[in-house]
């Protein structure tokens, strides 16, 4: 192994994609607008903290610390497991894709509390990150179009949901603050992820679960009998959470010191890869090569020269049934495409009638509230098969800006941690958190990530332990426990 290496090394070719791969960094870096993305200065701690929200929040929390000292409050309090806000933070992360929604909501909203508990007995401050801001305006948005919906009853219970859970994001950042919490909560989110591909294998393998015709053509792919959903309840849904999941477990299996831990993670992503190619998901198998690509590109641009023989490889050991299903994307007689590329149409023209400004609220009843009057081939859907679109459709045009720039900021904060120098496994992750979120907007394009709200609470704190690791240097050692 070592002679074809030097060989390698000792090539033209190599000596020349050496160069040319130096040459292309030097001219990324000397680019002003990507110096402006990665080196400008966020000066959104200093504005946040002269902000009339900020002096209310500080005039609100000073107030609630006074009446908790006041009623001695911490007599009863002190030693008591509702302090424990990392537990509860990383007890909600990963059960998520676990329990049902109402149970995870329980969870989540201890979570709120342990840490409010926190902030009263002065044991935690809510940890400033520059997209916290958006986060919040984003959740205030749909506060607002909850209460503005068409169908306000019906409306209330998506929207309380979707804020709670949109909130969490700022809960569980605040509660991370050591270096080993976070390698604890990056163990269980794949401990997570394999439990629920080995549950889907399971089903695939005795037939468990129940199956939708609407799932597949059965006149195009006949050979589809059983796509597994898991504990998700829907295959799409599932295969965009394993989209966010897989890329995290292979920076640990490249990254991991021990034996132990390498076997763990290969076992764990081999769940996962074999539970993904059960899916049968179109979308989330393109929003996983996607993220494949962006990974190895970032980790060395010079492994986008296998992609071909990858490709190869590929055809040669996935079963044809899974080739067949791949190459029919966009694929407009499969009435799986035909279907959404008619809710797209008319989803669009309902938002051309006036409903883009502010929505019509969030929720499947309220979208069928009003889209039926403009679907076209008198096509039935629960919301339009688009995370961009159905943000508009559910709150609004403003609603999708404020989206956008919280992943805009996201993108920045894990693509400047990237550009300092740190250790391979902190390199590492934040390839996996930038690629994992990368394959996850490309299946975004195709369904409404968020209409599994388990789905929804799972992209959040993949972004708040995102936004962790992109402040993972800061951190500071100590136990899981305070």
């Amino acid at each position: 192994m070592n002679t074809i290496k030097q060989i390698w090394c000792a090539s033209l070719l190599s000596r020349g994609l050496d160069r040319l791969c130096a040459w292309m960094g030097r001219q990324w870096k000397a680019s002003a607008v990507i110096g402006w993305f990665l080196a400008a200065p966020d000066r959104g701690e200093a504005i946040s903290q002269s902000s009339i929200f900020h002096k209310l929040w500080s005039v609100v929390l000073g107030a609630l610390t006074r009446l908790y000292e006041a009623l001695h409050l911490e007599k009863l309090f002190s030693g008591s497991i509702f302090t424990q806000v990392y537990l509860w933070c990383a007890l909600a992360a990963a059960a998520t894709p676990i329990l049902p929604t109402m149970a995870v909501l329980g969870l989540v909203m201890v979570g709120f509390c342990s840490l409010l508990l926190g902030i009263l007995r002065r044991r935690y401050t809510l940890q400033y990150a520059s997209i916290n801001r958006f986060v919040i305006l984003y959740a205030a948005i749909y506060l607002v179009a909850t209460f503005a919906s068409v169908t306000p009853g019906a409306s209330l219970l998506p929207g309380i949901l979707s804020v709670a859970f949109i909130l969490f994001a700022v809960v569980l950042g605040s509660a991370v603050t050591k270096r080993q919490q976070l390698d604890a909560l990056i163990f269980l989110l794949v401990l997570s992820g394999a439990a629920v591909s080995a549950y889907g294998i399971c089903q695939y393998v005795f037939g468990w679960g129940y199956q939708s015709d609407a799932w597949v053509d059965s006149e195009m792919f006949s050979s589809i009998g059983f796509r597994v959903t898991a504990t998700l309840q829907n295959p799409n849904m599932l295969g965009q959470y394993l989209l966010l999941v897989i890329p995290v477990g292979g920076a640990k299996l490249l990254s991991c010191k021990t034996w132990k831990e390498r076997v763990f993670y290969f076992i764990s992503c081999a769940l996962m890869c074999l539970c993904m190619i059960l899916t049968f998901s179109r979308g989330a198998w393109l929003g996983l090569v996607f993220a494949a690509a962006v990974f190895f590109v970032l980790l060395d641009p010079r492994l986008i020269l296998l992609a071909p023989f990858a490709l190869i490889a590929l055809y040669f050991v996935l079963p044809e049934t899974v080739i067949a299903r791949f190459t029919s994307i966009g694929n407009l007689k499969d009435n799986s495409t035909s279907y959404r590329v008619s809710i797209w149409m008319g989803s669009l023209a309902m938002l051309k009638d006036g409903y883009w400004l502010c929505g019509v609220g969030p929720g499947d009843a309220a979208f069928n509230q009003v889209y039926p009057a403009y679907s076209y081939n008198t096509i039935v859907a629960p919301h339009s098969h688009n995370l961009f679109l159905q943000i508009v459709c559910d709150a609004g045009i403003c609603a999708l800006v404020i989206f956008l720039l919280v992943l805009f900021w996201f993108f920045r904060s894990l693509c400047k941690g990237l550009a300092r120098k740190q250790d391979f496994e902190g390199k590492m992750l934040h390839i996996a958190f930038i690629s994992g979120m990368a394959g996850f907007l490309v299946q975004a394009m195709t369904d409404y990530s968020f209409y599994n709200y388990r789905v929804m609470l799972i992209f959040w704190i993949y972004l708040a332990v995102g936004m962790v690791v992109a402040r993972r240097g800061e951190l500071a050692e100590g136990g899981l426990i305070e």
